[in-house]
């Protein structure tokens, strides 16, 4: 009797579990983020160390992953973390990224969190790009007719979300801070927003009337907010990220670390126990993590690369009845150009050819030429051939007396954006020859060059300020302390040693400055060129505020042109100029 008892509450609890089974439906949610407009292929990449490298991205390939990922499920949305635009190639950029926004409408994208890339050009820029219109600058805009897209441009048939972003004047965020769609009944709300640092990292004009404000408590209050209104799935897609340690960094799906430091943990440390998963950005990797809420949950937290060549795949097992994420799945793919399996858009691929062919008598133009590979990665010191080729050039462009008197040029490891390679790059373009579309590719901020007048001691704190944890030169009202190294490079001449296991403000060895042989003197003064967004304080280097006798030169891209156009056959210079002691 007992048994059969048992049995039968065995049997009861299976019907149970079955029917509560019965009521679930899953959603997928097809993610990337910084794609910055690359809308050919950037390169390769690997999944994972064992895996071969593999031609990855291309907006082409990125549609066919995601038709076949949307064939799966559907029920699916599209969904971007940011810096969808900004700087991009020139077959982007050249047309105000226009062939951007164009392809991401039929990609099927539905939803796109702003990043700081955004904001590149200004608030009135982005909201053309959301309402489409003509660029009133120059006449590389509203190609449709010569590309096969409406004319007048369309704009973004996708929905930017900027939850903490509001403009001062009228107290509102610049676009909605959510969306919600429904999904057999159940309410799901799409939370976007940039980090909160993005005024440090962007041109002043361009953010001028802009507040943005805690990541953190912009989405706890959305959640609150629409809780009483029946929405029960909360998704956040947020413009800023974290990394995985060094050892586990070549698989995309891994979590070497944990985002342990990084200002993604400490947001999703804070948020609201009702949200479901977090789409991170900004920091251009992957992973796939989980990371404990404000009540200690574990939620999944993920990163897919940048210039689209990873998507995240998520899946979302919902209970129709409650309306609550029972599960989440959530795996980063890899956009391989040579799958088999995945048809690309052929479609889309003309639209891009077609532009292509617009930008090649600009983008393939020879500008000059190199001995060999100008590679971007930085050594152990923090220091990289390419960033100091810039900043010869920035030296060059800016030391005479009619152009700034520079005897230092300074150049943000962010701002370097690709190498230089060796081997031909374009039909026609013989080995060894540099591109102005190279160059770009480089830079492709546009950025005004700035010479400043700043002491030795003022340089000190500006080397000091590279390192996480340290703000000397902040004022009232600046931002946060570094949360990450921002390594600058350095022009020939310019000498100086670090150490590594040093304390925050305490790593640079002042006596160990030197400016073409001489030590630099606290009280000495000295030119000093660097971009315009670091002159106004921006990648928190704060003390470039204070510099005085401020002279704007050329851009940033003019300056290499014209170094290329002195310099025949140029050699990577030589990885001397920082070293670093234990």
């Amino acid at each position: 009797m007992r048994l059969r008892l048992q049995m039968l509450a065995v049997v009861f609890y299976l019907g149970v579990l079955g029917a509560a089974c019965a009521q679930d439906f899953h959603l997928k949610i097809i993610a990337f983020n910084d794609f910055h407009g690359n809308l050919q292929s950037p390169g390769r990449l690997r999944a994972n160390a064992q895996s071969r490298e593999a031609a990855a991205g291309g907006v082409d390939y990125l549609a066919g992953y995601v038709a076949r990922l949307r064939a799966e499920n559907p029920l699916n949305v599209v969904v971007s973390a940011g810096d969808l635009t900004g700087a991009s190639p020139l077959v982007s950029a050249l047309f105000h990224d226009e062939p951007t926004i164009e392809t991401m409408n039929r990609l099927g994208l539905e939803i796109n969190a702003v990043g700081n890339h955004e904001f590149d050009n200004g608030l009135q820029e982005l909201k053309r790009k959301q309402h489409g219109g003509c660029f009133a600058g120059d006449g590389n805009t509203c190609e449709g007719a010569k590309v096969g897209t409406p004319t007048p441009f369309e704009g973004a048939k996708f929905q930017y979300l900027a939850a903490n972003v509001y403009d001062k004047r009228t107290g509102r965020t610049i676009f909605p801070g959510y969306t919600i769609k429904t999904f057999k009944g159940v309410k799901v709300a799409f939370i976007g927003l940039t980090l909160k640092d993005t005024p440090t990292i962007v041109i002043a004009k361009n953010v001028a009337g802009l507040k943005f404000t805690d990541e953190a408590d912009a989405i706890n209050g959305i959640v609150r907010r629409l809780k009483p209104q029946g929405v029960t799935v909360f998704v956040v897609l947020i413009h800023q990220g974290g990394f995985q340690k060094r050892e586990g960094a070549a698989d995309i799906n891994g979590c070497a670390g944990g985002l342990k430091g990084y200002p993604i943990e400490s947001i999703v440390n804070r948020l609201d126990d009702a949200v479901d998963v977090v789409f991170s950005a900004h920091t251009h990797v992957s992973y796939v993590c989980r990371v404990a809420n404000s009540k200690g949950r574990a939620i999944p937290v993920t990163q897919a690369s940048s210039f689209g060549r990873v998507l995240t795949d998520a899946d979302l097992t919902i209970d129709q009845q409650t309306g609550r994420v029972r599960n989440v799945t959530t795996r980063n793919l890899l956009v391989d150009r040579t799958n088999p399996e995945i048809e690309p858009d052929l479609a889309l691929r003309r639209i891009v050819d077609r532009y292509a062919a617009l930008a090649a008598p600009i983008v393939n133009r020879v500008v000059g030429s190199i001995a060999r590979d100008v590679p971007k990665e930085v050594n152990a010191a923090g220091e990289s051939a390419m960033g100091d080729l810039i900043a010869d050039a920035q030296l060059e462009a800016t030391q005479g007396p009619h152009a700034g008197s520079a005897v230092i040029a300074l150049m943000n490891e962010g701002g370097v954006r690709a190498g230089l390679p060796f081997a031909a790059q374009a039909p026609g373009v013989g080995e060894g020859k540099v591109t102005y579309g190279e160059l770009v590719t480089a830079q492709p901020f546009g950025n005004d060059l700035v010479t400043v007048t700043l002491t030795g001691e003022q340089i000190h704190t500006l080397l000091e300020e590279q390192f996480k944890g340290c703000a000397l030169g902040m004022r009232p009202g600046d931002g946060d302390v570094p949360t990450n190294d921002r390594r600058l490079e350095l022009s020939e001449g310019f000498h100086y040693s670090w150490h590594r296991d040093a304390a925050p403000c305490h790593k640079v060895d002042a006596s160990s400055m030197r400016l073409n042989g001489a030590a630099i003197s606290p009280e000495g003064r000295y030119r000093v060129t660097v971009n315009s967004l670091m002159a106004e304080g921006g990648s928190q280097y704060y003390v470039l505020k204070q510099g005085t006798d401020r002279r704007v030169g050329v851009q940033d891209v003019e300056a290499m042109v014209e170094y290329f156009a002195r310099h025949a056959a140029v050699a990577p210079p030589a990885l001397d100029r920082i070293d670093v002691e234990p």
